[in-house]
């Protein structure tokens, strides 16, 4: 395997990460600012509230996306292993 089809890999392995933990860290990050606000609106300070919305929130978005994150991680790891047993 030659350097740059190495870095090609490794550039879509980063990209495909990011492209991973985006849903649900962005359903996290708006749960838990909507659930900051309303706490601070009603002066309710209960941590565990907060952290309850967000896994659910985080569940939920895995639930979701969760065929197409499968699908992305299965087409990747054909090609890498595809190019690793023809190299």
């Amino acid at each position: 395997m030659t350097d740059e089809l190495l870095l090609q890999v490794v550039r879509e392995a980063l990209f495909l990460v990011a492209l991973a933990v985006a849903p649900p860290v962005g359903a996290a990050l708006t749960v838990g600012l909507l659930v900051g606000v309303i706490q601070a609106v009603t002066q309710v300070q209960d941590q565990a509230l907060s952290l309850a919305f967000r896994i659910c929130a985080v569940f939920g978005a895995l639930i979701v996306t969760g065929p197409w994150l499968f699908g992305q991680v299965s087409r990747f790891a054909s090609r890498v292993l595809d190019l690793a047993l023809w190299s």
